[in-house]
């Protein structure tokens, strides 16, 4: 990220001896960002290290479908308590690409085949696409409908018992389209899902489709170019677009005759134990040793910034707490050690320093991003940063 992030998570992502990436990025003067070691750990690092080399697939790409297509596996259960609004462990992230040959497709299906044996149910009734309206979404994961006829009630639509809904767009620019359209509900529903509101509604009159508890989770493509276009002041204001972690990714690899079949029962089902683990889970809490780092962090995570930048990234401190507790629930753990704010934090830093190349801003240090702190904030970055430098 920055500032006395960046000693903590500096890139080192896995690679292997035929890596070779292709299709590299086109940003100006904008580097291209990298991924922290930290965010490659536990299982989830273990997944990506195992098909890496099998695949074109980005690591990035890997690892940011891992941990949303878990999470969303998990379902609506284990949270983290801010005040009193519950995060869950539900992620929007959008994949990117400087042309639609960045290999975003090929990571999709090598983290489904994992999730194949970790909860074959689910992924083969829960992930869908087609964001073709608010309205359609919720009909996914509908409530019973009941009608009233000669007095008696009756049900005439069973709905959906499994309100886990995992949201595969591999054309998100079409969902943006729709978005932007006029009377269209969709903004609505995407910003009240990564809320997590008990109750998801239509506001129609007549045939109102409800949702109870409903857990939808994103997983968009598009190319950079096609996210600056749409990008605009509208869906700032409304506030859907920093709902979204923002990944740059890219070929990893030439590979002409496709990776190799991998047995990749192992880790599904070390996979399914964590889900079924998790699951057990109510409100998840920090040990001391997170909490002592998470002081040292928020001031920065929290500052304010102006502009386009400021609206993309102002959900810092909770998409961050969602990540940490994904990694906290990937290790059976039900509390978020600093292990795993550190990992969050990582992949925070990298969905800033992606936002900031599709935003064309140059890289940045602490000063330039929240201008002069307090002293108080200074003298805490610079502790912090000696910490861990030593």
């Amino acid at each position: 990220m920055n500032g006395f992030f960046a000693e903590e998570f500096e890139a080192d992502a896995p690679t292997d001896d035929t890596t070779t990436k292709a299709n590299g990025p086109d940003t100006g003067n904008t580097a291209w960002p990298e991924l922290g070691a930290a965010a490659y750990r536990g299982l989830a690092g273990e997944v990506v290290t195992t098909l890496l080399p099998q695949t074109e697939a980005d690591p990035v790409a890997l690892l940011l479908q891992h941990l949303t297509y878990f999470g969303n596996a998990v379902g609506r259960g284990p949270h983290y308590m801010v005040e009193n609004d519950k995060h869950f462990a539900n992620l929007f992230v959008l994949l990117a690409g400087n042309t639609a040959k960045a290999r975003k497709g090929l990571s999709a299906g090598r983290i489904r085949h994992v999730f194949d044996t970790a909860d074959p149910d689910w992924a083969r009734e829960c992930i869908t696409g087609g964001m073709s309206s608010g309205e359609g979404v919720l009909h996914a994961i509908r409530d019973p409908v009941y009608t009233v006829k000669k007095g008696v009630s009756v049900m005439t639509d069973p709905g959906v018992s499994d309100k886990r809904l995992l949201l595969d767009e591999r054309e998100f620019y079409s969902a943006l389209e729709v978005m932007k359209r006029e009377g269209n509900i969709l903004s609505r529903i995407v910003r009240d899902s990564w809320d997590c509101r008990p109750v998801l509604r239509t506001l129609t009159k007549n045939n109102q489709t409800r949702v109870t508890n409903g857990f939808i989770s994103i997983v968009g493509h598009i190319t950079i170019e096609e996210l600056r276009q749409k990008l605009d002041h509208t869906s700032m204001a409304n506030g859907y677009a920093n709902r979204f972690l923002y990944g740059c990714v890219h070929r990893s690899k030439m590979l002409p005759f496709g990776g190799d079949e991998l047995d990749t029962t192992d880790l599904g089902t070390r996979t399914r134990v964590a889900i079924e683990t998790a699951r057990n889970f109510d409100r998840v809490t920090m040990t001391a040793a997170a909490m002592e780092l998470w002081v040292a962090v928020y001031p920065q995570l929290s500052c304010e910034v102006p502009g386009l930048l400021g609206s993309l990234t102002a959900r810092a401190e909770g998409q961050t707490i969602r990540l940490a507790l994904i990694y906290a629930l990937l290790d059976g753990a039900d509390e978020i050690d600093r292990v795993h704010l550190e990992a969050g934090l990582a992949v925070w830093a990298f969905c800033d320093a992606s936002t900031r190349s599709i935003a064309r801003l140059a890289p940045f240090t602490m000063r330039s991003l929240i201008g002069a702190p307090p002293r108080s904030t200074r003298a805490t970055a610079h502790a912090v940063s000696s910490r861990w430098a030593g």
